[in-house]
């Protein structure tokens, strides 16, 4: 086992969404739903989608360039850059290969990375075990999607769920007892089919029968991953606890993904949270599934939410099935 050498934790963040708003108004006249509907069962009253010729790759862009300069990081300084994503633009090249490009980062080793929505609390822990051992002193890592290009806009049991985005935190060594304290990711490869785009590579090629099919759209068992998530998503919080012995009366804030309000308020019960100590923007934004959990932690960070020693746990779970938590005590000063 490599000697960990320092801490890594989050020297900044920042986000992008989409300029475009889809309510549930809007939804009304696509599908047979109404915004109470919406509300009661998801608490998703809008979403951003981006233009028809706007990539993924865009998004994360301007959200990593937000983070450098939040954390006051020249793109040359890079070692690392990170994509967790599922709407990359591209199967190869990797869209991480593209933003080290387009920054300029030319010393930085780049890579996607699949872990679905689950992906940001997967690419920061991989990010600061490099830093922890040495091996790089910056990483760049961002939760990016582009959903609405792979919605069935006649399903109305997953068209009302998800929207666009980008989050991104540049890494870096910090102060001894701060940043990633741990971390606990998991997988259950037997849920696989509960949530899956069937027609998306090597197992059936996108063709005219596929398409005609929907079958490169999202597909996805609700009631299966609801039962799923109740318990992933406060299960994993208190197994990254447990590793560094800290009790759950410690966190000061949860940043949770931004699936559903009700999953949401479960975890908080889980952990014996009160709601005013949890991110929520799903209101805002829906699920963007990889981006959801470094934009809630953006714009908490942004309005100064969170202050130097606060212990903030993220957590999220998605496709896979997958699951993933952090630790972090903020080492940022307000």
């Amino acid at each position: 086992m490599t000697a960990k050498l320092c801490n890594a934790g989050i020297l900044g963040t920042g986000f992008y969404v989409p300029e475009k708003i889809m309510t549930n108004a809007d939804l009304e006249k696509i599908v047979e739903t109404s915004d109470e509907w919406i509300v009661e069962r998801t608490g998703i009253k809008e979403r951003r989608i981006a233009e028809d010729n706007q990539p993924m790759s865009d998004l994360a862009l301007r959200a990593a360039k937000a983070a450098l300069v939040d954390a006051g990081v020249a793109a040359e300084d890079l070692d690392l850059i990170i994509v967790a994503t599922l709407t990359s633009d591209r199967i190869i090249p990797s869209t991480a290969c593209m933003i080290q490009n387009l920054l300029g980062a030319k010393h930085a080793a780049a890579f996607d990375l699949s872990a679905a929505c689950s992906g940001f609390a997967y690419a920061a822990s991989v990010a600061a075990q490099f830093i922890e051992t040495g091996a790089y002193k910056k990483a760049l890592v961002i939760g990016a999607e582009t959903l609405s290009k792979y919605i069935n806009w006649e399903d109305r049991n997953t068209c009302v769920l998800f929207g666009d985005g980008a989050g991104a935190a540049v890494l870096g060594q910090v102060e001894e007892g701060y940043g990633i304290l741990s971390f606990d990711l998991g997988s259950d490869g037997s849920g696989g089919d509960a949530i899956q785009i069937p027609s998306s590579g090597s197992l059936m090629p996108v063709s005219k029968e596929s398409i005609d099919q929907k079958l490169n759209l999202i597909h996805m068992n609700g009631r299966d991953v609801f039962k799923f998530a109740v318990k992933a998503m406060g299960k994993t919080v208190k197994n990254s606890l447990a590793k560094i012995d800290m009790p759950q009366e410690k966190i000061d804030w949860l940043v949770p993904h931004q699936a559903n309000i009700r999953i949401i308020e479960s975890a908080a019960k889980r952990l014996s949270m009160p709601m005013d100590k949890v991110i929520v923007n799903i209101h805002k934004y829906g699920n963007m599934s990889a981006a959801c959990i470094p934009i809630a932690l953006a714009e908490a960070a942004a309005a100064k939410r969170f202050k130097k020693g606060d212990i903030i746990a993220l957590s999220g779970f998605g496709a896979g099935l997958t699951w993933a938590s952090c630790i972090i005590r903020w080492s940022k000063e307000d």
